[in-house]
């Protein structure tokens, strides 16, 4: 197939092209979550239940797995919006819940704004400065196997204290995603706008769940 897909090239790719997969990216993205949005607002106004923990587990790391293997394809688009969508429904339970207690709403509001302002300064500052942060990938390696555990300990034995504690792990580490991963499109190591938009969309979701949670735990009397 032809490289329409962005995998433009694995060494050296040139400015045009540099260019044109952060506009790929952001352009999905961009789409993606408004996908996901919408699948959210249905999610609540239907009162849809929430996944079971290892049932989302699954379905999270399947579809994953799929639009990996699918990622130079037109296919890899379609599951990418699939991706997006089933993640909006699981949110929407969410959403419901936060929005039925005392402040709810500002907390849902706060979370939101603070997401957008969070992921827009980074962005921003990684597009212009252009420096590299791959020096991240261990931090996120590392990371990423460390709140594993901690969300599966704190799933298996409920430690709320835990789970808030993991909350912060996960604004630093989303954060830290976000900037690795735009530093990677703008400088080169990222050629596949599929692969880039689907971690920055993670990286959103898990820092919006976060700020969520940790914001509903200081409002809560």
């Amino acid at each position: 197939m032809s490289n329409e897909f962005q995998t433009y090239g694995q060494s050296y790719p040139s400015t045009e092209v540099k260019n044109k997969v952060l506009q790929n990216t952001y352009t999905l993205l961009a789409m993606t979550l408004a996908f996901s949005a919408l699948t959210a607002f249905a999610s609540m106004q239907f009162a849809m239940p929430q996944v079971p923990f290892f049932l989302h587990l699954i379905v999270f790391i399947g579809l994953l797995f799929a639009i990996e293997k699918t990622k130079n394809s037109g296919a890899g688009i379609a599951l990418t919006f699939v991706f997006t969508g089933y993640m909006g429904y699981t949110l929407g339970p969410i959403l419901n819940y936060y929005l039925s207690i005392p402040n709810g709403g500002q907390v849902v509001s706060s979370a939101f704004m603070m997401t957008a302002v969070a992921f827009l300064g980074l962005s921003a500052y990684a597009v212009t400065t252009k420096k590299d942060f791959s020096f991240l990938s261990n931090f996120i390696l590392v990371g990423a196997v460390v709140l594993m555990v901690g969300v599966l300990t704190a799933w298996l034995f409920e430690l709320q204290m835990l789970q808030l504690a993991l909350c912060v792990g996960f604004v630093l580490f989303s954060s830290a995603v976000i900037l690795w991963q735009t530093g990677e499109i703008v400088n080169g190591g990222e050629t596949n706008y599929i692969s880039a938009t689907v971690t920055l969309y993670v990286s959103i979701y898990n820092l919006f769940l976060s700020l969520l949670q940790l914001l509903g735990a200081a409002s809560d009397d």
